[in-house]
């Protein structure tokens, strides 16, 4: 346990310092509130900077290093537009007609203060600017890979199913379905752009998805336990709300223990991808798929 520790430290820190970087470049490349329109500006800002893990860009750029990626613009791109997508969705899915949560990140719901239009447009104009983001960066692979990881085949098929599931008895094949297309999707589709960006072979891409993929599951599963087990302070947003809510959760349909179970074989598994790079370093990755089963927030 005590080397699990370790790695959590060190991811913490890589974490932190990617998540300093990906504020550094938000800052630079989105509009102020300054200029015209001030309050939708000002509202994408505040759900984009009140905080949060920053994990899909550092996990972009720890592929993009792992690959021999060089540092260039397209990876400070590539990080800004995966943490636009993610507060994209964030901002819709605490929405009264979706989740109904009045807090994100420890702060008042972008809804809660700016009010349910402004914050529907501020997710869209977050998703749209992403993508003239990532335009820039000059690879259509990762584009493609990206608008995927996003659409009926992605997250947001799976917010669709997961909508539909509330309140009735589903099995894990559901549960599975939900999880992988709404939250494990975009999570390996930043380990995906990484890797791309920084000329990976294909071989090596299918072997990164696989692990991007196993992460994203552990991911969700260990956010599942912590809607439970934790609390609002520490989560930084509401709890409990998964079963208030009747959503299909792997607690709701495994039990807890069965679920922490499940999350460890999937840790385990998505381990022997990493294996599979031959003779790269894998420390940085192996450090972050620690700090996300062992996570306490």
């Amino acid at each position: 346990m005590g080397d699990m520790t370790s790695m959590v430290k060190k991811a913490e820190a890589y974490l932190e310092s990617a998540g300093k970087l990906t504020e550094e470049y938000l800052r630079g490349y989105m509009p102020n509130e300054n200029e015209v329109p001030g309050t939708l500006h000002s509202a994408m800002r505040y759900a984009l900077l009140i905080g949060g893990k920053r994990l899909r860009p550092a996990l972009a750029r720890a592929a993009y290093e792992f690959f021999g990626g060089k540092p260039s613009e397209s990876i400070c791109l590539a990080m800004c537009a995966l943490e636009m997508l993610h507060t994209f969705s964030l901002i819709h899915d605490d929405l009264p007609c979706m989740d109904d949560d009045d807090f994100r990140r420890g702060k008042p719901s972008t809804h809660k203060v700016y009010g349910e239009a402004t914050a529907v447009l501020a997710g869209d104009a977050l998703c749209i600017f992403a993508f003239e983001l990532i335009a820039r960066a000059g690879n259509v692979a990762v584009i493609e890979e990206l608008a995927h990881s996003l659409g009926t085949k992605g997250m947001i098929g799976g917010q669709i199913i997961d909508i539909e599931s509330e309140g009735k008895s589903v099995d894990s094949a559901t549960v599975d379905y939900i999880h992988y297309h709404k939250t494990a999707a975009l999570i390996e589709a930043s380990l995906v752009v990484g890797a791309l960006l920084a000329g990976a072979e294909k071989e090596d891409l299918e072997h990164i998805r696989e692990f991007g993929k196993g992460i994203g599951l552990v991911f969700q599963i260990v956010d599942d336990i912590l809607d439970i087990e934790s609390s609002t302070e520490k989560l930084g947003k509401d709890v409990g709300s998964d079963v208030k809510n009747g959503k299909a959760t792997y607690p709701a349909v495994l039990g807890l223990e069965a679920s922490k179970q499940k999350a460890t074989e999937l840790y385990s598994k998505s381990l022997t991808h990493l294996e599979k790079l031959q003779g790269k370093n894998t420390e940085t990755l192996r450090n972050v798929a620690a700090l996300i089963i062992e996570r306490k927030h």
